[in-house]
């Protein structure tokens, strides 16, 4: 028997949520993230990005600069700078820096 058996590339996963999910909603599950690019229904499945690059909400003051790491607060639902001692689960890699005044930050999911 094969020790590993190709599925898909990776870049979307099966998701079936408990309540609806909109579009752009980043779902957190244990330390994967994944980003609904349409509307889930509840209890439908459907499917998370996984692998991509997205604007994203960011902290309100926060400057980020192209190469940092992007964590996602999940309590305040932006990306942050800082894991929050295990709190917010890493998002991905800065891929063009925002500026303080930025709302959002353009992250490469990882």
């Amino acid at each position: 028997m094969a020790e590993a058996t190709y599925v898909h590339d990776g870049k979307a996963i099966d998701y079936t949520p408990g309540g609806d999910v909109v579009p752009g909603a980043v779902v957190v599950l244990g330390d994967l993230i994944g980003i609904a690019k349409t509307e889930i229904k509840a209890n439908t499945l459907g499917a998370l990005a996984v692998a991509g690059v997205f604007d994203i909400a960011k902290q309100a003051g926060l400057a980020m600069s192209a190469g940092a790491i992007a964590y996602w607060n999940n309590t305040t639902k932006v990306a942050v700078a800082t894991d929050g001692s295990g709190a917010n689960k890493r998002l991905g890699k800065v891929v063009v820096a925002a500026l303080a005044g930025d709302a959002t930050v353009r992250v490469r999911l990882d």
